[in-house]
């Protein structure tokens, strides 16, 4: 806030996050502010297909282990997968899940069709998208209708087999709720790249159930965004100095 109120020249912005909570008090109509959208699609997709496959194939479970045990886990082929969200990481992911021939049900703020997908519902109708998912996929953007989207009544509405993967942001989570949705059997496990409260204090309960796949926040790694960010930035100076749309164009009104 001071950088820009010390040059008021500045009329173009590039946040280098998809999500940009921190941000949000700072937008205004007088600058064109563009974030990172789709700029970390394809490695946090990536990430939450590897938290579905390893919870559906028991790896948390056989990773812990300090004896030989019996076979557990899912298929992942032929599921059905709800995803909350219909941005760029969901459509990275639901490409990612072609070989996997998903049944795939997105759930988003604006429920036009979307190629890949079965079924697109809006967000009043997420129940229903729950019910009979044997996984669930949070990828969608923090909003003040977003927080703790999925809480006791939504967690009930899952199936008791079902994974719930979260990659997109903690508060998304009631955690209290998830905690005794999991230590009673309520739902099959979560895999989870983002917490509330985050970092993850030491001792939380998440940490001791069994059910659980805790990464921090890695679904996009420093190592990974940095040519990501780097390719977004450079297409988007090209443009502003040609005089056409940048790419990632934030939505001040609705924030994000």
């Amino acid at each position: 806030a001071a950088h820009l109120d010390a040059h008021p020249q500045i009329d173009w912005v590039q946040l280098p996050w998809a999500g940009i909570e921190p941000y949000i008090p700072l937008l205004g109509h007088d600058r064109t502010w563009t974030c990172a959208k789709g700029v970390y699609a394809d490695p946090v997709a990536e990430h939450a297909l590897a938290l579905l496959l390893a919870g559906f194939r028991n790896l948390h479970g056989y990773a812990r282990a300090e004896t030989w045990t019996g076979p557990a886990g899912r298929n992942l082929f032929g599921a059905d997968v709800t995803i909350f969200g219909g941005g760029g990481i969901a459509a990275a992911l639901i490409e990612l899940l072609v070989p996997f021939r998903c049944g795939i049900t997105v759930v988003r703020q604006n429920p036009a069709p979307m190629g890949g997908v079965d079924r697109v519902l809006g967000p009043d109708d997420r129940l229903d998208a729950l019910r009979g998912a044997d996984a669930v996929v949070l990828a969608l953007p923090l909003l003040p209708g977003t927080v703790g989207l999925i809480g006791p009544d939504e967690l009930a509405a899952m199936e008791d087999h079902a994974w719930l993967i979260n990659v997109a942001r903690g508060a998304h989570l009631q955690t209290d709720g998830l905690v005794d949705a999991l230590a009673a059997g309520a739902i099959g496990g979560a895999g989870l790249d983002v917490t509330d409260p985050e970092p993850l204090p030491d001792g939380h309960a998440l940490w001791s159930l069994p059910n659980v796949i805790i990464t921090p926040h890695t679904g996009n790694t420093p190592a990974m965004a940095r040519p990501l960010l780097g390719a977004r930035i450079t297409d988007n100076v090209r443009r502003y100095r040609a005089g056409v749309p940048l790419v990632g164009l934030i939505d001040v009104d609705a924030g994000y």
